[in-house]
């Protein structure tokens, strides 16, 4: 059986010292990327959202060489390991921004890419509203908005440690929980973010690509 999804923390709880280590991260970061490889431009800038520690930032930049990695995130203690992170990065890695994806504008006004992971389900439905207003704005025609998580699928039959995982995130606050796929998606096509692709991923999570529509 697939090991449930770790569960949701704050960067604060994540040990001493400016460079935070999530449980999560090292596991994931190899099969996200590979996705990724198939997904982002070759060029120009990705705006990673709710950056957490840094590790993701600091791989990804690694492996994407041609690519600026912008990471960003709206807590203190995140902002200070993301930064520890990029002091030892290659030159491609930015220094990280403070992004609260519910601001009406953001530092940032342009990318070629989106990234979010884990982030829409430990956050009020407000929060994934506001990472699709605001990546309608950056995102140009045939841009992608790309997420990593777990996720609630009407065609697909939820794994038991998913549904226990929903459970005990609305059990901290009622306004966390997965989210439908159908419901983001739909949000996102009055947008004119279309969804594009899914790749199931390990431990019951999918990552989803969304495409920027328009002129």
């Amino acid at each position: 059986m697939a090991e449930p999804s770790f569960p949701p923390y704050n960067v604060g709880d994540l040990g001493q010292g400016a460079k935070r280590m999530a449980p999560a991260a090292a596991r994931n970061v190899e099969p996200i990327g590979d996705v990724l490889a198939d997904w982002l431009p070759k060029s120009g800038l990705v705006l990673e959202i709710a950056s957490g520690t840094g590790e993701h930032a600091l791989a990804f930049a690694r492996r994407f060489a041609g690519l600026d990695w912008q990471p960003s995130d709206p807590d203190g203690d995140a902002l200070a390991s993301i930064a520890a992170w990029q002091a030892d990065g290659p030159p491609n890695l930015l220094p990280p921004v403070h992004l609260d994806v519910c601001a009406p504008e953001w530092p940032i006004k342009w990318a070629e890419a989106i990234l979010c992971t884990n982030m829409v389900h430990i956050a009020p439905w407000e929060a994934a509203l506001g990472l699709i207003d605001g990546s309608a704005r950056l995102l140009g025609k045939g841009a992608s908005l790309v997420l990593y998580g777990p996720w609630l699928e009407s065609d697909v039959p939820t794994a038991p440690s998913n549904l226990a995982f929903d459970q005990s995130l609305k059990s901290r606050d009622p306004r966390w929980g997965l989210r439908l796929v159908d419901d983001f998606a739909l949000e996102a096509a009055s947008r004119g973010l279309i969804l594009a692709d899914r790749r199931a991923m390990p431990s019951n999570n999918i990552m989803l690509r969304f495409e920027m529509q328009g002129s």
